[in-house]
């Protein structure tokens, strides 16, 4: 009973945002707080179960926007595949934007996540990813220079480090990926053209060449509503 008055909030929210039409921009924060009587604190915490869900989006010093539904990209997680190749299988079209290849040294977190020696030379391949020109992905991958070379992406290059390297030859055999949900850093959140703390997926992984040598750091960053991952699990024999 105690949780009535939030559930009446997001039931009201729920009926705006089903009556605004995609594209519109709803009532700013103060007033919308005051048109259903509660403050900006619990309003935010209502709106981001919205936001999940990709119905509305906050785009900073713009306000918050109605957005029509897309399909969510689904896959597994017991296989290793690229956006861009789910995209494809699903019919979905997808596109690339604010990319940026540049190159880095190793401090002492990714020398120790890459296994290579501290400063030495890495590339860093940073995007955004788009459906139907909305952001819904932001990528990371950082490689030593020896393994993707900053010039070695061509200027056709549609986003997936995975793909390139598979296309090239490189002799990829596993994934070892950690999974957890976190708020947006201000680094993520303007790219992405979400609101700093927003709730974003976040997956970081290390990908394995067949020497057992770490050849690609993954830092991957996904709005929740715009995707669905599944994992298929064999029931023990106890």
């Amino acid at each position: 009973m105690a949780n009535f008055p939030f559930q009446r909030l997001q039931a009201d929210l729920a009926a705006l945002i089903g009556k605004t039409p995609a594209g519109q921009r709803l009532p700013s924060e103060p007033d919308l707080a005051k048109q259903l009587g509660v403050s900006r604190a619990t309003l935010r915490e209502a709106m981001r179960s919205f936001e999940a869900q990709g119905l509305i989006r906050r785009r900073q010093g713009s306000g918050t926007f109605v957005v029509g539904k897309i399909q969510a990209l689904d896959s597994g997680l017991e296989v290793l595949e690229s956006l861009e190749t789910i995209a494809r299988r699903m019919g979905l079209e997808v596109s690339l934007s604010d990319l940026s290849i540049e190159t880095i040294p190793a401090d002492e977190h990714l020398a120790s996540a890459l296994n290579v020696n501290a400063n030495a030379k890495l590339t860093r391949v940073r995007r955004v990813i788009r459906a139907e020109n909305r952001p819904v992905a932001y990528l990371v991958d950082i490689l030593p220079e020896d393994v993707l070379h900053s010039k070695d992406l061509p200027s056709d290059f549609n986003g997936s480090v995975l793909d390139f390297l598979l296309g090239r030859g490189t002799p990829l055999t596993t994934s070892r990926a950690n999974v957890s949900a976190i708020g947006a850093t201000a680094e993520v959140a303007k790219p992405m053209e979400i609101q700093r703390g927003d709730v974003l997926l976040h997956f970081y992984a290390q990908l394995f060449d067949v020497d057992g040598r770490i050849v690609d750091y993954s830092l991957s960053y996904f709005i929740p509503g715009y995707f669905h991952f599944h994992v298929v699990r064999r029931v023990g024999s106890g």
